[in-house]
């Protein structure tokens, strides 16, 4: 097959937009849920689920671009990474689906509304791990011979996957927390500033262990952030993730409402560059680059022409919706 290697980019570009697009949109929701038990029932517990009900359900519209687009884009990659990581995804969706029902039911059903609310929180928490862990898998590498997984059902299972796994959970709490801080008010806002606070510093911390095991899993890693002249660039990152934490901690100490959440949105960009740096051009580390997977030119083309059309009607409606509701929430809705 004859790859068109500038098409092949333009769709990593594309894919990897999707999936940033959904791990900072439905992770300040999903961080909503690894928070929710921490939240006073009653007020506190329904300002926070009001500040989400609007465009929970858009937010997971990307992850469903991300997934079908690797799968149409990059088939050989997607089948590699799915079997090398399907407890992983069978926990993600369920953990999404436990806590979609748990979201509508707890106000359907308000005789059984602490039950709702406990799903919601497990459902949150097991579908980030799982996202977490995944993003440790295939930074780690997976083991392909031919075109074909060649590891065993656990391998995915490892102390690195595990860190990645935990920094995930604290980053979407970090999230959920400045994105309540921003929309909510009275005692459910000061709550979640001093819950911003604390996972900050966890976030931070995630991030500095996260970044300083990386570069050992693999020389490649480790030449693209250490070896001269690279380390010009790349030390840029470290650098501005400083600033970003100084910037944080000064917002939230001043009683800023948005910025504390703009700036979480920072810290997450410079995750997803980081993680760039370390695997571009594989899309499967040390195995497959995206040229090695990529779907014939055709099949781009044709695809292409779909996304121009349908990708800017989804940014188009999800920022019409995020622009109607951007007051603050209450316990009766927004206002």
């Amino acid at each position: 097959m004859i790859y068109n290697a500038d098409l092949t980019t333009v769709w990593a570009v594309i894919i990897a937009a999707a999936i940033f697009a959904y791990v900072v949109m439905d992770g300040f929701d999903l961080g909503i849920g690894i928070l929710f038990p921490t939240l006073a029932v009653g007020d506190e517990r329904d300002q926070a689920m009001n500040s989400i009900a609007p465009v929970w359900d858009g937010n997971e519209t990307w992850l469903v671009l991300g997934g079908g687009g690797l799968m149409a884009a990059f088939p050989l990659a997607y089948a590699v990474i799915l079997p090398a990581t399907y407890p992983l995804v069978i926990a993600m969706l369920l953990g999404l689906v436990f806590r979609g029902v748990a979201f509508e039911y707890r106000w359907r059903d308000p005789r059984h509304r602490a039950f709702w609310d406990l799903a919601f929180s497990i459902g949150s928490v097991v579908a980030t791990l799982a996202q977490g862990i995944m993003l440790g898998a295939v930074l780690q590498g997976i083991k392909v011979s031919g075109r074909a997984y060649a590891g065993g059902l656990l391998d995915w299972l490892s102390p690195f996957s595990l860190l990645t796994g935990a920094a995930l959970l604290i980053g979407y709490a970090l999230l959920g927390a400045t994105w309540l801080v921003g929309k909510c008010h009275g005692s459910a806002q000061e709550h979640a500033r001093r819950m911003a606070l604390r996972f900050a510093i966890g976030m931070l911390t995630a991030m500095a262990a996260v970044s300083l095991a990386t570069p050992f899993l693999s020389i490649d890693y480790y030449q693209r952030w250490f070896a001269m002249p690279g380390v010009l660039f790349t030390a840029q990152v470290p650098l501005a993730t400083i600033v970003c934490g100084f910037l944080l901690f000064w917002s939230l100490r001043r009683g800023r409402e948005r910025l504390p959440f703009i700036v979480s949105l920072g810290l997450f960009a410079l995750g997803f560059i980081g993680l760039g740096i370390s695997m571009f051009p594989y899309i499967v580390p040390r195995a497959l680059t995206i040229w090695d997977a990529a779907a014939p030119e055709k099949s781009q083309i044709f695809m292409l022409v779909g996304v121009v059309f349908i990708l800017p009607l989804i940014v188009a409606y999800t920022g019409w919706a995020y622009y109607v509701f951007r007051g603050k929430s209450g316990k009766d809705g927004y206002h």
